[in-house]
């Protein structure tokens, strides 16, 4: 039998690295081409190649899941194709045998999975996107208006870019009183974290009468510079690497911080939520699309050709990433448990996949 579980595992194994490799390194080459709108400043087109290959462990754990489908799809496929696995089973080995033979290969696949999301994407991923980030913005204010917008109490701050040490560069906030008039503006091109404070350097600051905007015409604004400013806020060097990333990309410890912190604000946690449920579950969600795989060999493509294979495969793993997609927003906006969002494709998946073993029994 362990003859049997190598062999089978080398097939496996085999087609998951090829998928793997390809469906990555065509991500990155159309990654690069899409970087290439936004060389400017220090960011240049060595810049982009680096920034392309250091998100390449984030890129690995994303296709993880539709690489063991399609994986599994063409290795069991081609024992399929040549009679194999009907000899194994003319010879006394089960279905359930060989499903077991099949997930223990999965089982290694599912921890260094787990390991390159928890340990190796937290650190890799924030580091380029602030490396690039920094490139790219050159300490201008508001430069991307799409990377870090935050609520503290109230105020409003948006960040350029977080560096890999922690400082910040290019914050801009918007102050306001408690009747919502704007109080102060102010854009500081650099800040560090000391002592459980921020120290702002060189901040262009605007003061708004006490009447808010309506009272302009009446009262003249304050505008000056500041060398230095102590700024107390609940934004640490850590949160801010984590803001700069997607959920998906964060470690489960991180995504279960920040969605703490973000309630702690009153501010929605939905989307963190569904993230961490993703991670959680991750090792259930390719178990189910690996039964999916394993079900359709010994039911509807038995002897199909592996091109086939690659199309059913492709359209099933997108279904499953697009329902998840779908239902995560879905959940914040109607209200039911994130977990529920994450739980429904992969029990569809389990569902489906041991509905086609019953029936190709």
């Amino acid at each position: 039998m362990r003859l049997l579980d190598f062999y089978i595992a080398r097939h496996v194994i085999g087609s998951f690295l090829v998928v793997l490799l390809v469906i990555v390194g065509l991500d990155m080459i159309f990654a690069l081409i899409e970087e290439m709108k936004d060389i400017r400043n220090d960011y240049d087109f060595a810049a982009a190649v680096e920034f392309i290959m250091m998100t390449g462990p984030r890129r690995l754990y994303d296709y993880t899941p539709l690489s063991s489908l399609i994986g599994c799809l063409i290795g069991l496929g081609l024992l399929a194709s040549s009679s194999e696995l009907t000899v194994m089973r003319a010879a006394g080995i089960s279905t359930m045998q060989i499903i077991t033979s099949v997930m223990k290969p999965v089982a290694a696949i599912i921890i260094a999975t787990m390991l390159i999301g928890e340990y190796v994407v937290p650190v890799s991923e924030p580091k380029a996107q602030s490396d690039r980030q920094v490139k790219i913005t050159g300490g201008g204010r508001l430069n991307d208006a799409s990377r870090v917008w935050h609520r503290d109490e109230m105020t409003f701050i948006h960040i350029n870019a977080v560096s890999s040490d922690g400082s910040i560069r290019g914050v801009t906030r918007y102050e306001f009183n408690d009747d919502l008039t704007l109080a102060r503006s102010s854009f500081a091109r650099s800040g560090h974290y000391e002592s459980g404070l921020w120290e702002l350097r060189t901040i262009e600051e605007t003061r708004f009468p006490e009447s808010g905007l309506k009272g302009i015409e009446e009262q003249t604004l304050q505008i000056g510079t500041v060398e230095k400013e102590r700024w107390q806020s609940g934004l640490t060097p850590e949160l801010l690497k984590v803001v700069m990333v997607k959920p998906d990309h964060l470690s489960i410890s991180g995504l279960f911080d920040y969605s703490n912190y973000l309630d702690d604000q009153g501010l929605a946690s939905a989307q963190y939520r569904v993230a961490l449920w993703k991670k959680i579950l991750l090792p259930f969600a390719i178990l189910g699309l690996v039964l999916i795989a394993v079900s359709f060999i010994f039911g509807p493509l038995r002897s199909v050709t592996v091109g086939q294979r690659l199309v059913t495969g492709v359209v099933i793993g997108l279904a499953f990433k697009l329902t998840q997609d779908v239902l995560g927003p879905t959940s914040s906006v109607f209200g039911f448990a994130p977990l529920l969002a994450v739980c429904f494709p992969i029990l569809i998946c389990f569902g489906f996949g041991f509905w086609l073993l019953r029936k190709a029994r």
